[in-house]
């Protein structure tokens, strides 16, 4: 079962995968804030795509086809986790190299001053690139305690949409016993009417029986 929208945008989500490679590729030789900018702008289109593939992927009524477009959303997800894990790495690299080439040119008459600097540079850069980890890893874990929330918020309606129709039969059910209740009751009632016939019936005959005998008798 084929779902337009979800396909549209799983395209695009690979496209924008490749972009988002090419340019991490590009930052070991290119490290400008303007390319920085620049992937970090995919990657985050590349997580907005991720969401609209998750609402199509739950809007399906198909529980088999929902169930594989659900799966194709995870292993999307874990791309996109590799991607900004790759962008990281190549970021926090392609800036200790220009680090490091902008202080060589420096270094000739301060070698002390230079080199001092040049190592704080260097750990405030590791710094900056462990927290820049640790944010990402934060987001992370935010998108799947998002997921797990909105897995739990669906098992929850499809279980309440379970308990209302329980509550329908149960309300069916219980007219149908008041229905079968009422006829038992009205059957009751015949029978003990068409007894009651039954005695009169026999009483007017032995009467009559006793009148014709005592008619004969005179």
């Amino acid at each position: 079962m084929s779902n337009a929208p979800f396909e549209r945008y799983d395209a695009e989500f690979l496209s924008l995968s490749e972009q988002v490679k090419s340019k991490i590729s590009q930052l070991v030789s290119k490290s400008a804030d303007s390319e920085i900018k620049y992937c970090q702008g995919l990657l985050s289109q590349c997580d907005d795509l991720l969401k609209q593939m998750q609402v199509e992927a739950r809007s399906v009524d198909d529980t088999t086809a929902k169930r594989e477009l659900l799966q194709k959303v995870r292993v999307c997800k874990a791309q996109l986790a590799n991607l900004r894990d790759d962008f990281s790495t190549a970021q926090a690299n392609a800036e200790r190299e220009a680090l490091l080439g902008g202080n060589a040119d420096l270094e000739t008459g301060k070698s002390g001053g230079t080199s001092d600097h040049r190592e704080r540079l260097l750990k405030t850069n590791d710094q900056i690139s462990k927290q820049n980890e640790t944010l990402d890893r934060a987001q992370r874990v935010m998108a799947e305690t998002e997921d797990v929330a909105l897995e739990i918020t669906s098992e929850l309606g499809r279980n309440r949409e379970k308990i209302s129709s329980s509550h329908q039969r149960v309300r069916d059910v219980s007219g149908l016993t008041n229905q079968a209740r009422r006829i038992v009751q009205s059957m009751s009632r015949r029978e003990v009417q068409q007894k009651l016939m039954m005695y009169l019936v026999a009483a007017l005959l032995v009467i009559a029986v006793i009148v014709i005998l005592y008619a004969m008798g005179k």
